[in-house]
């Protein structure tokens, strides 16, 4: 079964699978790794970057993750598949940009990626529905230990593993979630969270991470202290002091638009059900906006004909590169947003 096959339908991430899904939308954790014998990336020229990508690449082949990986050039990967990977967070912007000898070895269900000559030289990365992080650790834990087997990767008994950002030095660990917000920013309660994790020294980005606004409502929270502190550590600092609180105070946020402002929240939802059941055109930042609220009305029972899961695959699946990837060609924006319309009234009605 080719990778390619899974472009026809959302991430396994998106299946609502997971504890806590009708907040937390998905959670991730990153390794950040650095081969001994090789310069970083940005210090490096294309013949050792090419020979970094193969020594990795043979190494991978060693192990016992080979069986359910599909090794991806990015270099032979044609520019629309790299931005749909990159939509289905299977791999970051910067690997599907156009620079030189990078790759990806992914598993089929995407739950695991293995990117090559990102940032470093190999940032690993475990990606599961709703709250999962307990669990996402330790499968990393398990795939970093299978690879420390083939490969020795950087590391300094002072500072910890060595990375090319010193913002990743230590653990070279990075726990994300990504949480839909929409009541606390009906509620006008997001500035409490923003400087409630920037207290704790979370950053707050937006769907695609780094360089990304949130939109429709959806934030993705993440840890920037990787130094001083155990993985573990901060793993069940990020649950418990961040993604358990938040998703209480939008729980509380919902029941209180239910209780006080029925009306209100119920016009949100239904107009943005409409618009989506009936428009003819409709854009890319629009189509999330409305689709978070009709996700919305959905958790809180008040659209009982749409299931949550569906809503979750259009918030995918009508992307720029996936629409365009269902078409087989290219789109002009305002063909995308004809074709996204269409796509989205026929998933609804």
């Amino acid at each position: 079964m080719s990778i390619t096959d899974n472009y026809q339908t959302a991430g396994s991430w998106l299946d609502c699978s997971g504890p806590m899904s009708d907040v937390v939308i998905s959670s991730r954790i990153r390794l950040a790794r650095n081969v001994v014998g090789f310069r970083f990336y940005a210090h490096s020229d294309d013949a050792e970057r090419s020979d970094l990508q193969e020594y990795v690449h043979q190494r991978l082949m060693k192990t016992s993750l080979k069986d359910d990986l599909h090794y991806l050039d990015m270099g032979s990967t044609p520019k629309l598949e790299r931005q749909v990977l990159a939509e289905r967070h299977v791999i970051s912007q910067q690997l599907a940009s156009d620079g030189p000898c990078r790759a990806v070895a992914v598993s089929q269900d995407e739950s695991l990626a293995l990117m090559i000559n990102e940032e470093d030289h190999l940032r690993v990365q475990v990606l599961a529905s709703g709250q999962q992080l307990a669990e996402e650790y330790d499968r990393i834990n398990r795939v970093d230990s299978i690879l420390e087997k083939e490969i020795d990767f950087a590391f300094s008994p002072e500072f910890g593993y060595l990375t090319a950002c010193p913002t990743n030095v230590g653990t070279g660990l990075r726990v994300s979630a990504m949480l839909h917000l929409p009541a606390l920013k009906m509620t006008s309660q997001m500035e409490k969270v923003f400087s409630a994790a920037k207290a704790m020294k979370l950053a707050v980005r937006g769907l695609y991470g780094e360089g990304s606004e949130p939109i429709g409502d959806l934030y993705q929270f993440s840890n920037q202290t990787t130094l001083g502190k155990s993985e573990k550590q901060i793993v069940e600092e990020m649950v418990n002091l961040a993604i358990e609180p938040i998703v209480k105070y939008e729980r509380t946020a919902r029941q209180h638009l239910i209780e006080q402002r029925c009306a209100a929240l119920d016009d949100k939802i239904f107009r943005a059900l409409g618009l989506l059941r009936n428009a003819r055109m409709i854009s890319s930042e629009e189509s999330l906006y409305m689709l978070s609220f009709a996700r919305l009305g959905v958790h809180l029972g008040r659209i009982k004909d749409v299931t949550l899961d569906r809503i979750n695959m259009l918030m995918q699946l009508t992307r720029p590169a996936h629409l365009q990837h269902l078409q087989q060609r290219e789109l002009e924006p305002e063909e995308r947003d004809i074709v996204r319309a269409e796509f989205i009234r026929k998933t609804l009605n």
